[in-house]
């Protein structure tokens, strides 16, 4: 990692130190650390390890902790017994330990609010005798229905299992919540033209497809207090289609956007797998630069930020300005956004943020994916 600039430490940390502030909220600095799925959590409890893991990274700088996915309590929100759940005595129990510890180290905490929707088949374990569900039974890719199609009953339902979990959160000591309308999950699949070809209220534009995001962000706004933060990440591309796009103009991007904001929305949460891109022809704006401009919201960028060159050359191709850090300070020298979401860096080196903010950059670690293996 090198930061080409001859006074690098001091514009480190003057850009990315200074605090932020997200409704009710203040960040002590613009690091985020991305949601990370890592499935160390047993029947869904995080546990001490997990407490640890968190708090190591917020005693090294880290201002804002988004946790990974976290499932709501529904019935179909997710497969994974190890996944942590966001419902339940025990794993709430669990996760106000994971908070108490990340405020004593002086960092922040979010829950990313996850339901994972048509992703996996009908039948597929543990919960083989919970259908799989989305807006139109549809997973990315197929035409053929192999799921059900959400009945109004089937809304209602998701709709309050995350306003449960947003009350939860901030009854227990979290400092806000993240709702999770990325990356082809339920949420997204309401979102994309792709999966979803419903014709009633929540199908067909832009405007009528985000209807069921903004009746979740309606519901979690009502469920806690004024202040608490409530976060929305979305992101054009799928898991299993890195081209797909909700927008292909920014005037379709403020038709998607603009409900989720009135709705109550308090900062966006762009996910892009390349920061630096711009997302649309005549401007350098990213996607969290234009969600900026066209809400006024804050909003946190992401995407392969303090990756070593060897893992951009592999994976993200030729001319990828992962190496520097330059990039990054000039744009959010320009305030196109708020905060900087770090994700695979962080997993690989925990001090990643204090070794940023003093300047170290020559002891940061290079990235391994044996990093995902194991929980330090």
């Amino acid at each position: 990692m090198t930061v080409t600039a001859p006074d690098a430490a001091s514009r480190a940390a003057s850009v990315l130190a200074r605090p932020a502030t997200i409704n009710g909220l203040t960040v002590p600095n613009r690091i985020a650390m991305a949601p990370m799925t890592r499935m160390f959590s047993p029947g869904g409890v995080p546990g001490d390890d997990v407490v640890a893991y968190y708090a190591r990274r917020a005693a090294a700088g880290v201002g804002l902790i988004v946790t990974e996915g976290t499932y709501v309590g529904h019935e179909s929100a997710g497969q994974s017994d190890r996944v942590p759940r966001f419902h339940g005595e025990e794993q709430l129990a669990g996760w106000a330990k994971v908070a108490e510890a990340v405020h004593a180290a002086g960092g922040t905490i979010v829950p990313q609010l996850w339901h994972i929707g048509m992703v996996r088949k009908q039948g597929e374990p543990p919960f083989a005798d919970a259908p799989a569900v989305g807006p139109s039974g549809l997973r990315i890719g197929e035409d053929e229905v192999t799921g059900k199609a959400m009945t109004q009953r089937d809304l209602d339902d998701v709709i309050g299992a995350f306003a449960e979990a947003a009350a939860a959160a901030e009854r227990i000591g979290l400092d806000g919540v993240e709702i999770h309308g990325a990356h082809g999950y339920l949420v997204d699949q309401f979102l994309w033209a792709g999966t979803n070809r419903r014709t009633d209220a929540y199908g067909g534009d832009p405007v009528s497809r985000t209807r069921f995001a903004a009746e979740i962000v309606a519901a979690v706004r009502d469920a806690v207090s004024p202040e608490f933060p409530v976060i929305f990440r979305y992101s054009q591309w799928k898991q299993e289609a890195y081209d797909a796009r909700l927008a292909t103009t920014p005037e379709e991007l403020e038709a998607i956007l603009a409900p989720l904001a009135s709705a109550g929305v308090d900062a966006f949460h762009a996910s892009t797998r390349r920061y630096w891109r711009p997302e649309f022809d005549g401007s350098d704006l990213n996607l969290a630069g234009w969600t900026k401009k066209l809400t006024g919201r804050p909003a946190i960028t992401v995407g392969s930020v303090g990756l070593d060159g060897d893992f951009t050359k592999s994976f993200l191709g030729e001319g990828a300005p992962v190496g520097s850090l330059d990039n990054l300070l000039d744009r959010m020298e320009r305030d196109e956004f708020d905060l900087v979401a770090v994700g695979r860096a962080l997993l690989q080196d925990p001090q990643w943020a204090e070794k940023i903010l003093s300047g170290r950059f020559d002891a940061l670690a290079p990235y391994d994916a044996a990093s995902m293996k194991t929980l330090s």
